[in-house]
């Protein structure tokens, strides 16, 4: 399997029409959209190159498809427009799985899951959504976090970065002291922060991902929803997810 990297700047340039299973077996490639950044499910390591479960997962999907794999770069934000436009044919990229989503494109099953939470220092008092009132938290955008903050928040002041990376950047840098976004992220902060770390204050939710897909493609929806349960109940997903984010993955998770 050949592995092609694409950046966020070619990932936004016009795409071709949606490819249906046969016709990606024909080309010999898959384009698989991942944004960089989030810890643990997909970043760049010591060696500069592309890893985290959602990366690995994306390289397991090609290999057993028999094709290239086309890595496409992108941010957070352009998780859902990627798919609708064409410019990749599924995005793995900790995507949660919301009935808003399902509006725009269709999902696997679920893969994965991602708790998300909401943090800040020890000496910040807050146990719930009312706690934020009057607060500024910051998330990344168009995420599941700031659909939910957005939904269950009144009178906070929510600021929205691109992407987990700036998040990070942000919190390390003591320009926000409140955040909402997946634990492994606060562990990531508090390794850079100075000062004061930051602890879970409570836990928004937890988010099964699936894998994202045009709308439409039946062949293609099918074949991955069987690799999915097949790779699932045969240990490789769970062991490949319990390697990076030492945690289990709960045993219903394809049936939810």
């Amino acid at each position: 399997m050949k592995l092609t990297t694409l950046t966020a700047v070619f990932a936004l340039m016009a795409g071709a029409a949606h490819a249906d299973l046969q016709q990606i077996k024909d080309a010999g490639k898959i384009r698989i959209a991942v944004a960089m950044g989030i810890p643990q499910y997909s970043y760049i390591d010591g060696s500069m190159q592309p890893t985290g479960s959602d990366v690995e997962t994306a390289k397991l999907i090609a290999e057993d498809l028999g094709v290239d794999l086309e890595l496409v770069e992108i941010t957070n934000a352009a998780r859902v427009p990627t798919i609708q436009t064409g410019k990749a044919d599924i995005v793995v990229s900790a995507l949660g799985i919301t009935d808003e989503r399902k509006q725009a494109i269709d999902f696997s099953v679920p893969y994965a899951t991602l708790a998300i939470v909401v943090a800040a220092p020890e000496d910040v008092e807050i146990a719930s959504y009312d706690d934020l009132t009057g607060q500024r938290i910051g998330v990344t955008r168009a995420t599941t976090n700031d659909q939910d903050l957005t939904a269950n928040t009144s009178g906070a002041e929510i600021l929205r970065f691109e992407d987990d990376a700036t998040l990070i950047t942000a919190a390390v840098s003591g320009q926000i002291d409140i955040l909402s976004s997946q634990s492994a992220v606060i562990g990531g902060i508090n390794a850079k922060r100075g000062g004061t770390p930051m602890e879970i204050k409570f836990v928004q939710k937890e988010t099964n991902l699936g894998i994202g897909i045009p709308k439409n493609n039946p062949e293609l929806t099918a074949w991955l929803n069987e690799w999915v349960a097949t790779n699932f109940e045969d240990g490789t997903i769970r062991t490949l997810f319990t390697q990076f984010h030492n945690r289990d993955l709960p045993d219903d998770l394809t049936s939810r």
